[in-house]
């Protein structure tokens, strides 16, 4: 037999994580074995197939996400998301730290056999609307993974004095099934406490540490906080990576509504509206609001396009809103 034990198992592993690349370097790792046995014909099927395949348009793979159950469905939500790094507009420096965890996701188990352990535990913090929630999106996407999200703040006030015993149970899901495991709003846990509380915090805190640290390495756990400021200074060093996010600036915000707007855009003067942006910024989030507010109120009224001034008053609007 060409395949030896640990080639299949490597290349099962790689299809159910989506990684195209490993699945295929095992493949021809199997094709160059059946060579040296002498199984020529079967060495030049899997060249063949494998040439083939890489250069096929990928289909869209439908995964099924294994709904929570018991405890675990009142602590979190599940989504398969299906939004890109393309999608995800952001500063050269967020998507270059984004792209290089997926890498070492993608290539983990070629890390795993030099001893090395792939980042699996992410910080992410910045303002409201800045792109936090959607990069884990965009992490589960790109993974092939269900995005299982878990509002702390609901958590902590639903569950108080059973924190604890909650946060394992999300654990212990996490060494299970292989999962992107979000907590959002986790300055709710891991702000720094005084007053009658400190004792109680202190103890769900630790035991969140305890839990990150031995977290099984296959699940990717992102805890995201608009207010890294009140952090515990304890919580740092237990991520892999922390990723800092920030407003955009005229030309990202440009980019933002231009994406949203698509072709509804087309006749849109950006210069002008990049004008505009110099005034106080918007997050993405409120960047994409104003964009499709403009572009409903076009399409309502039989237009094909939104215009310049329309997309300029959506903006003011969503300033005003905001107090910007």
């Amino acid at each position: 037999m060409a395949a030896s034990g640990e080639h299949i198992k490597a290349l099962v592993r790689s299809h159910a994580a989506g990684d195209d690349d490993a699945f295929y370097a095992v493949a021809l790792q199997v094709a160059a074995k059946a060579a040296r046995q002498g199984h020529s014909n079967l060495a030049g099927d899997l060249k063949r197939l494998i040439d083939s395949a890489r250069h096929q348009p990928v289909a869209r793979k439908v995964t099924s996400i294994a709904q929570p159950r018991g405890d675990l469905a009142e602590l979190v939500s599940a989504s398969f998301p299906d939004v890109s790094s393309r999608d995800l507009i952001s500063p050269p420096a967020v998507r270059d730290s984004i792209s290089e965890f997926l890498h070492e996701q993608r290539q983990r188990q070629a890390l795993l056999e030099h001893g090395f352990t792939p980042s699996n535990r992410l910080l992410l913090e910045g303002p409201p609307g800045t792109g936090k929630t959607m990069t884990a999106a965009v992490i589960a996407h790109e993974l092939s993974l269900p995005l299982l999200t878990v509002r702390l703040d609901s958590l902590l006030s639903k569950y108080m004095g059973e924190t604890a015993s909650k946060l394992r149970t999300v654990f212990d899901a996490a060494a299970t099934q292989r999962a992107v495991y979000l907590f959002d709003e986790f300055d709710a846990l891991g702000a720094q406490r005084t007053g009658n509380d400190v004792g109680e915090a202190r103890r769900i805190l630790n035991s969140f540490l305890i839990f990150l640290e031995q977290a099984d390495t296959e699940s990717i756990v992102i805890a995201a906080t608009n207010h890294r400021a009140i952090l515990d200074h304890a919580l740092f060093r237990r991520f892999d990576l922390a990723i800092s996010y920030r407003l955009p600036d005229p030309e990202q915000a440009a980019e933002v509504m231009r994406v949203r707007l698509g072709q509804l855009g087309k006749d849109i003067d950006w210069p002008t509206v990049l004008s505009k942006l110099q005034e106080p910024e918007l997050s993405h989030a409120e960047l994409v609001k104003a964009a499709e507010t403009a572009a409903k109120q076009a399409i309502l009224r039989g237009e094909r396009n939104v215009s310049t001034a329309e997309l300029i008053k959506a903006l003011r609007d969503r300033r005003a809103r905001a107090g910007a």
